[in-house]
């Protein structure tokens, strides 16, 4: 419950009902399309499986995934254990749950502050305006924070980070444009560890002149964090964008090749993007999906829970 200010209270939305919405078409598409294919089937056998296995690609689960699923559901319909379409929304939903939970791992434990989060992607994922989300969500659990303008190649990154931190109410730490990324969070480090401020959220550029240059620029800022706070960065954030599928893919195998990513953060999950897409990054990537971002407004990021998330998918 939470407290207005005329002193009466009003449910909070569970992350199950935000979910439902932001998946709403993914979900109507799914559930629309299994009652079809099973009627048109006295049994459900490999060929009705067949029949979904378009469905799945286009709720964007990807070709590879697509097959994993649809390998283990034959299995059980060749021994007779799918007998009716709940049965096999049960199973296709436990399928996808094995999937998330397989890239689930906790983030390391930090005992003493500041906890240090790098958030890398490429520009247009929503990288900055994330950054901003989650302080507010940190700020909301009663924490303090510390934000890192090192996006220094783009002016606008960091014009908007301090629109952010006035809405949050948190600090930026910020250079001139075209300064030192890694000298700006040296200083926003050595600031954070004087306050006892419990996080350093780190924003860093989405692009240079090549993707080796981006690469020995993040490479710098990792061994910068280490060299101020034993253990920095705790966490590697990367953002990406839901609406580009299976195509941001690519771009993400990159930063978890280079940057050390240990988390997802898929934004733009609002309605229009397919929802499959979550899986698919969880299982091309073996990584945990942290946040999901619903909207634009500072409370629309989630932390991501896998078993509410596939509820929603069928809800």
């Amino acid at each position: 419950m939470i407290q207005t200010l005329f002193g009466s209270t009003e449910q909070k939305p569970t992350f199950l009902e935000r979910m439902k919405e932001a998946v709403t078409r993914t979900r109507e598409n799914l559930a629309d399309r299994i009652e079809e294919v099973v009627s048109f089937n006295k049994e459900i056998d490999r060929n009705t499986l067949d029949d979904l296995e378009a469905t799945l690609i286009s709720a964007d689960l990807g070709t590879a995934t697509t097959q994993q699923v649809l390998d283990n559901l034959r299995e059980k319909a060749d021994r007779k254990q799918i007998g009716d379409v709940e049965e096999l929304k049960r199973l296709l939903k436990e399928e996808l749950l094995a999937i998330l939970n397989a890239a689930e791992r906790p983030a390391k434990a930090v005992n003493n502050p500041p906890e240090v989060i790098l958030v890398v992607g490429v520009n247009g994922t929503g990288k900055t305006t994330t950054i901003g989300k989650l302080a507010g969500v940190l700020r909301s659990q009663g924490k303090t924070a510390l934000l890192c303008a090192a996006d220094t190649f783009r002016a606008a990154a960091i014009d908007q980070l301090e629109i952010w931190g006035g809405r949050t109410g948190t600090e930026v730490i910020r250079t001139k444009p075209g300064g030192d990324p890694a000298a700006v969070l040296f200083d926003a480090l050595q600031a954070a560890a004087a306050r006892h401020t419990d996080y350093v959220i780190v924003d860093t550029a989405g692009r240079l002149h090549t993707k080796a240059n981006l690469m020995s620029e993040l490479e710098k800022m990792r061994r910068t964090a280490q060299r101020v706070i034993p253990g920095a960065p705790h966490e590697t954030l990367l953002v990406m964008d839901a609406t580009t599928g299976q195509n941001g893919l690519q771009q993400a195998r990159l930063f978890t090749q280079s940057a050390g990513v240990t988390g997802i953060v898929l934004t733009k999950l609002d309605g229009t993007a397919k929802g499959g897409v979550v899986v698919a990054i969880s299982r091309e990537l073996g990584l945990p999906v942290r946040y999901v971002g619903v909207g634009e407004k500072t409370g629309d990021l989630l932390p991501f829970d896998p078993r509410e998330f596939v509820d929603s998918l069928f809800a």
